[in-house]
């Protein structure tokens, strides 16, 4: 008789944060996770209650509009800390559901900031609450240096599974993947190239901040956890391109993903092209079920304009960020510009 191993929630917050590798038949190694921002939670977490900034009891406050704020809900329920995200409009009623089913308390701000959108007014809302309890936990997962700090394990697993890599590719938000990837791997190959995938109206890398279709990729504010320094390129993919690139992810991979890891996907295939006989990794942060009522529903597709009949083949190779916003469709251009350079 098969018996029950002995597993606790615990265990399964850590095997369901660790992704997959999945080798496209493109060529291209997905590392493909259920739910990339738990791993940063669970650390931030687990770091704030080794080091005595969270006791039992303690409040979390965090402002998050995607899966950071899932990992937090699925960390906190299973340590019994209470939460608050401070979330914006846009956030859907079934991940709302999903959000508060799991204890947290959801706090959502009306109105975009003058400057710097909904992200700003978020962040100013996360300061009053903060100032009405001062004694609660901040993850700050936006300038928490133990963000880009938990993916070392991953870049050790990456390591270990797939060898050498000559290419990381994925998506940048926080800067706590891509940047904390990068650094992880750099560790034993300093000559790994780095390639950014933003979106048109994100300021990360440079453009002006318009409204952005895409949630999880690109940003109103840059964050400091984002290093300038660790890309060697950048390539900015609209929204249409973006959603177009998931659902062939489905069909020609089977992979059931989010619109980052469709944009991932797009850019990883090209690169491999260009580069036959090196090893590209695609990051893939989530899966799809949270997109079944955009990215996989035709009229939505059809409202926000994300209708392609086909994809580009290539980029269009720009030399400023303010002619990659003028075109409007993906494009790419060589990155080495720092945070201070981006900023001013």
């Amino acid at each position: 008789m098969t018996q029950l191993s002995g597993r606790t929630p615990d265990d399964a917050l850590r095997v369901y944060e660790l992704p997959q590798f999945v080798r496209l038949r493109s060529g291209v190694v997905a590392v493909c996770f259920p739910l990339m921002k738990l791993l940063v939670a669970r650390h931030i977490i687990d770091h704030a209650l080794a080091n005595g900034m969270i006791r039992p009891g303690t409040r979390v406050l965090e402002t998050t509009s995607g899966t950071f704020g899932l990992g937090l809900a699925q960390v906190c329920a299973v340590r019994g800390l209470p939460l608050t995200l401070v979330t914006d409009p846009v956030v859907d009623e079934s991940f709302r559901n999903k959000l508060e089913a799991l204890g947290a308390d959801i706090d959502i701000v009306e109105h975009p900031a003058a400057e710097g959108g909904y992200q700003r007014s978020r962040l100013d809302r996360l300061e009053q609450l903060r100032s009405n309890e001062p004694d609660a936990f901040v993850p700050e997962q936006y300038a928490n240096p133990q963000n880009p700090a938990a993916y070392g394990s991953v870049a050790d697993l990456i390591t270990e599974h797939v060898g050498r890599v000559d290419h990381l590719v994925g998506c940048v938000g926080s800067g706590g993947s891509m940047c904390g990837l990068s650094a992880g791997l750099r560790r034993s190959q300093s000559t790994l190239d780095v390639v950014g995938v933003d979106t048109h109206g994100s300021v990360l890398f440079g453009m002006q901040d318009r409204p952005r279709v895409l949630r999880g990729l690109g940003n109103s504010l840059i964050p400091p956890n984002v290093a300038h320094e660790a890309f060697t390129s950048v390539h900015w993919v609209n929204a249409a391109e973006a959603t177009t690139a998931t659902r062939r992810l489905l069909r020609e991979e089977a992979l059931f993903r989010g619109p980052t890891s469709g944009a991932s996907y797009l850019v990883a295939q090209w690169v491999k092209q260009r580069n036959p006989d090196d090893t590209v990794v695609a990051v893939m942060a989530d899966e799809g079920e949270r997109y079944l009522d955009t990215v996989y529903n035709p009229g939505w597709r059809r409202e926000h304009d994300c209708v392609l009949k086909q994809l580009p083949t290539d980029p269009v190779a720009v030399t400023s960020p303010a002619e990659a916003q003028e075109l409007g469709t993906w494009s790419r251009m060589k990155w080495v510009s720092t945070k201070a350079e981006v900023a001013a």
